[in-house]
């Protein structure tokens, strides 16, 4: 049964009394049937002693069928400080001998008049209980019958005093149960309540693990769990810093390159002698705007839940999008760029954006990294997998490098360009998000870099 409760005490006391007086009440409609059993076994004894004292005072003369009972033994069969009596005797012959002619009888034609019958019936609209028995003589030529009826005040009263005597110390045991589950259950709870109150007391630059000194088994896989989301949270704000740190380092040399031949520029009286100075100003521009940009796709391809919508795609065309775009600024270095599809239609489901950005920076790099007058080739394959390929026949990146570019503003020893180091740092994030693997690949011992993004 669920609880629609947010309160952990009260799911545990609702689960724990809730089957507690489910037992209990069945236990008490039990004992209500055995108690109103075994009590009507008793009283009808006695109702049947009754009829038996009644059929010895039948007599039999002269084929007549007649009942001496005296006035005082009738007061004295008839007297009950709780209870009424009656009784009727009849004959199929001689019909009514003796009695009261409104007590009920047993209409049931299929009744085995061997045995007597009890059922239950009304006198003026009072419950009253009933024993029907049929004379066996040998003296008699005709059915003879005796009915008794007696109210039920005595069966009610004894009824009632059984259950009493029986649910009355049930219920005291059901309030101590009660009792004794709520404190042991807020008992239990309390190292619950002292880690809430430590986490909520906490400073949030507080991330040290949470202690497990009173922390019951039960509950240490939830400590074990925010031990491990800490941890995590800790790694996450260091990195998140030295990001910072290193982005902010970056930013700074553009800019103390900008004010300086600013200052430079200023001092010069003669437009073609500030024409250096101006250079060096766009240049630096460049490459802070350059700085900016890879930071924002950056921010842009975390992995933040919910913030992309992947969709379908169709590779091929996104790649020959692209490549056609980057055309123009690999024929300022006079390289070519190749295209390559085994299917014009190889889908699959991403952020369309953020794949341009992805193939965009792997032809950037190739173009930075690569010889004048080189090759670039991109390729998509769809068997075994569905795959981005991009090589170039450029420098490469040493065997010892490849494992270390992917760190963000990381840029091997001796490279050219004047690059910031965030480019593969987007790659990953990017196939990250399409939980794609990367590869990357030294084609010779001359150079040549062969960067293949599978899509699992």
């Amino acid at each position: 049964m669920p609880i629609k409760n947010n309160s952990l005490k009260s799911g545990f006391i609702l689960r724990l009394i809730i089957p507690l007086i489910f037992f209990m009440t069945v236990e008490a409609v039990l004992s209500y049937f055995i108690t109103l059993h075994y009590v009507d076994t008793a009283y009808d004894r006695w109702l049947l002693d009754s009829a038996d004292s009644l059929m010895q005072e039948i007599k039999v003369k002269n084929n007549k069928v007649s009942v001496e009972l005296p006035a005082s033994a009738l007061e004295i069969f008839k007297w009950d400080d709780s209870d009424k009596t009656y009784f009727k005797i009849i004959s199929t012959e001689q019909g009514m001998i003796a009695g009261d002619k409104f007590v009920p009888e047993s209409f049931d034609p299929k009744a085995d008049w061997s045995q007597p019958i009890f059922f239950n019936d009304k006198i003026y609209g009072e419950s009253v209980r009933v024993v029907s028995m049929q004379v066996h003589r040998q003296d008699m030529n005709q059915k003879v019958f005796v009915h008794v009826a007696e109210t039920l005040n005595k069966r009610r009263i004894m009824m009632r005093d059984i259950l009493l005597a029986d649910l009355v110390p049930q219920s005291i045991l059901m309030l101590f149960t009660g009792f004794y589950l709520v404190t042991g259950v807020k008992r239990g709870l309390k190292p619950l309540h002292k880690l809430a109150y430590e986490i909520a007391h906490r400073s949030p630059r507080d991330l040290s693990p949470i202690a497990e000194t009173y922390i019951f088994h039960e509950v240490r896989t939830l400590t074990d769990t925010i031990n491990d989301l800490l941890a995590r949270l800790t790694t996450a704000i260091e990195a998140q810093q030295r990001f910072i740190a290193n982005a902010a380092h970056q930013l700074r040399t553009p800019l103390a390159g900008l004010k300086l031949q600013a200052e430079r520029a200023l001092r010069e009286d003669d437009l073609n002698a500030m024409r250096p100075a101006l250079l060096q100003i766009q240049s630096s521009a460049d490459r802070a705007s350059h700085l900016i940009t890879q930071l924002l796709l950056l921010a842009k391809a975390e992995p933040v839940e919910g913030m992309h919508k992947l969709q379908t795609v169709n590779l091929s065309d996104l790649a020959k999008e692209v490549c056609m775009d980057w055309i123009s600024k690999a024929l300022q270095r006079k390289m070519t760029v190749s295209f390559e599809t085994e299917n014009e239609q190889v889908f699959l489901q991403g952020d369309e954006i953020l794949l341009k950005e992805l193939l965009a920076n792997l032809l950037d790099n190739a173009i930075a990294y690569g010889y004048e007058r080189g090759n670039i080739w991109v390729k998509v394959t769809e068997q075994p997998h569905k795959a981005l390929i991009v090589e170039d026949d450029g420098i490469g990146i040493a065997e010892e490098e490849i494992n270390k570019v992917f760190e963000r503003f990381y840029r091997p020893a001796n490279s050219p360009g004047n690059g910031c180091g965030l480019g593969l740092a987007i790659i990953k994030e990017i196939a990250d998000l399409h939980h794609a693997q990367i590869y990357l690949t030294r084609l010779s011992e001359k150079g040549g870099l062969r960067v293949e993004i599978v899509f699992l």
